[in-house]
């Protein structure tokens, strides 16, 4: 046992010599790589769920001629990601206005310094909303000599002169849910009590947040990422990739659950279990809204998750997803982690994917592709968040 021992501690000694246990950076002039590297973890947002890597069929499945060109099947690849269980809530949502607004009246946490950024939340989503054209920014002197900004807001579609704080603030009304959309979608309909109730009230904290555009769904989810990487980063921890939108293709690979070839989220090409319930919310008849035992949106965590744990991936409220729209997109797309970008295109269209609660079945299912102006709020679209995952290549599970 001496002998072992002794053997042992030479080993180590002559190891030691040629710098494999040293702790100095390049000790001996050996490649030893960077030292005092930060431990490597990779966190769980709270509120979302691990996909696993995987190969799939994605597109229409039934219900589509194929000459169209809209949703061609065919086999792709997707990396491993996360992906929130379910939509983005309205209380959820009010963290990210709420924090908005505290930032440009100066009252919230607005640390100046984050790891990879440059500038504090309310910053980076004024950059996004000039970058992609939300908001045209130019400094010009005014008759005073004061610089201040003009800017056309594509809502509003009226050019105005303010300073930076007002730019701010119409930032932050473009983020704010249009309230409106419950009238404004439906004719000769009385949704007068949503449009006063559905984002204030608590009684719809957990419903979906919808009345908010292609673009005000980055702006919250570069909010989010930050909000996250600064607590990490305060506590010398490694940052986490961005959060965003899904790929169209992360998208459906996720509502299939981890099944080929089905209609929906669900084992089955049914919409109602052998008891006759129906699996999501949308509008199985014609006028028969309440048959699903919501006329409207349903709470965020309603009906039954698919096999990820994923809930209403069909129904409740269609969904924003990153790509744009083309109905020959699935053509030009890669089959590693697809996704379609048409920087051609002013129109600024994108895909919308899930259906919802005013839809008929066939919008339900997860091949089914449809589109929306990136501007346009809709009492009837909300979005979800992704994450890619990091630090490993593979199907394994973490």
């Amino acid at each position: 046992m001496r002998r072992i021992t002794l053997v042992t501690a030479l080993l180590v000694t002559l190891l030691s010599g040629c710098g494999i246990f040293k702790k100095e950076e390049g000790k001996n002039g050996e490649l030893t790589g960077a030292i005092d590297r930060p431990a490597w973890d990779n966190p769980v947002p709270y509120g979302m769920i691990y996909i696993p890597a995987g190969t799939y069929h994605m597109g229409q499945n039934d219900q589509d001629v194929n000459v169209s060109q809209i949703a061609r099947n065919r086999q792709v690849t997707i990396s491993a990601f996360y992906m929130d269980e379910t939509e983005i809530t309205n209380n959820e949502y009010r963290q990210f206005v709420n924090y908005m607004q505290g930032s440009a009246s100066g009252s919230a946490n607005t640390a100046t310094t984050v790891v990879n950024y440059n500038s504090t939340p309310l910053d980076s989503v004024i950059r996004f909303m000039v970058r992609h054209h939300q908001v045209h920014k130019h400094k010009i002197k005014q008759k005073d000599g004061k610089r201040g900004y003009f800017y056309v807001d594509f809502n509003k579609d009226r050019p105005s002169v303010s300073d930076t704080n007002f730019v701010q603030d119409d930032l932050i009304y473009m983020c704010y849910p249009d309230t409106l959309v419950w009238d404004r979608d439906f004719s000769y309909s009385y949704n007068e009590p949503l449009v006063e109730n559905y984002w204030s009230h608590p009684a719809f904290d957990n419903y979906p947040v919808v009345g908010v555009n292609w673009y005000a769904a980055q702006a919250f989810s570069i909010w989010r990422t930050i909000l996250y990487n600064e607590h990490r980063y305060k506590r010398e921890m490694p940052i986490i990739p961005r959060i965003r939108l899904p790929t169209e293709a992360e998208w459906e690979y996720a509502a299939r659950g981890g099944y080929e070839h089905y209609l929906y989220p669900w084992a089955g090409p049914y919409i109602r279990n052998s008891k006759g319930c129906l699996y999501a919310n949308f509008k199985p008849g014609r006028g028969d809204y309440i048959a699903d035992n919501y006329e409207y949106t349903a709470p965020a965590d309603r009906y039954w998750p698919n096999d990820y744990g994923l809930y209403q991936m069909s129904g409740n409220v269609a969904e924003w997803v990153e790509d744009d729209f083309q109905e020959s997109g699935y053509s030009y797309a890669h089959d590693l982690n697809p996704l379609f970008k048409n920087p051609t295109d002013t129109r600024k269209i994108k895909v919308i994917r899930g259906g919802s609660w005013k839809d008929i079945s066939y919008y339900l299912s997860v091949g089914t592709r449809t589109f929306e102006y990136a501007v346009n709020t809709r009492s009837y679209i909300g979005f979800r968040c992704a994450m890619s995952e990091i630090g490993r290549s593979g199907a394994a599970t973490p």
